[in-house]
């Protein structure tokens, strides 16, 4: 069965175009022209991907991304009509998987729309996997329920992000090992992931916020300088 994917551009022409684009692949397309109408859709539809313009009238890209975050963990793809370094660094702090920059080809889209969906796919068999048999991971006060997807510090809920969660898990199941920057990149984000390095270092520095005692000397993420990151619980 095809995906569904909420297409939220403002631009007529453009969304029309992603709309006869997406459906010639099989997709079912669902339209928005601005931050209010996306909310809803998404809410009431549930799609399997968003394709989400920054630049909306009413409530930006950037907001509609921060309050779907909090209810829903469907892969976010947005455009930007900058090539700024702050709106994509911006988009990833507010929740989305990944970007694409206007103008851009519609053979890159459809590229970066496969990749997402293929990782959603991977991750809710890995999700079912891990609900019959995993265990939670315990590393003194800190637990990781790899089959609820949530984790504890001191017996209190974490309020991770999906990339976060994932990032955590990821250097969780390798404790000790060194794990290089463009190694967790490919593992966690994906070979095909269009941003850099950086995009690690973001999400390390708040994954140490809400799991180090002291996020300014950290014990449990290391920094490696020059390599990565280890993970020593």
């Amino acid at each position: 069965m095809m995906a569904t994917i909420l297409v939220v551009e403002d631009e007529a022409a453009l969304r029309e175009t992603l709309e006869y684009t997406l459906q010639r692949e099989g997709y079912t397309v669902l339209t928005a022209a601005d931050g209010r109408e996306a909310l809803h859709k998404a809410r009431t539809e549930r799609p399997d991907l968003i394709i989400l313009d920054i630049l909306l009238p009413g409530i930006d890209g950037f907001e509609v991304c921060r309050l779907l975050r909090q209810e829903m963990s469907v892969p976010i793809l947005m455009l930007t009509a900058r090539a700024d370094e702050i709106d994509k660094v911006v988009g990833l702090e507010m929740g989305a998987d990944d970007y694409v920059t206007k103008p851009f080809s519609m053979r890159e889209l459809m590229a970066r729309v496969k990749a997402l969906l293929r990782r959603v796919q991977l991750d809710r068999s890995e999700a079912e996997r891990a609900r019959e048999s995993a265990t939670p991971l315990r590393f003194g006060d800190l637990v990781i329920d790899v089959a609820r997807r949530e984790v504890r510090r001191g017996g209190q809920l974490l309020h991770l992000k999906p990339k976060e969660f994932d990032l955590l898990l990821f250097l969780a199941r390798h404790p000790g090992v060194v794990l290089s920057r463009n190694l967790i990149l490919e593992r966690v984000w994906g070979w095909d992931f269009g941003g850099g390095t950086r995009t690690v270092d973001v999400h390390i520095r708040w994954l140490r916020e809400k799991i180090e005692p002291d996020p300014k000397h950290p014990t449990r993420i290391i920094t490696v300088r020059g390599v990565g990151y280890r993970f020593d619980g």
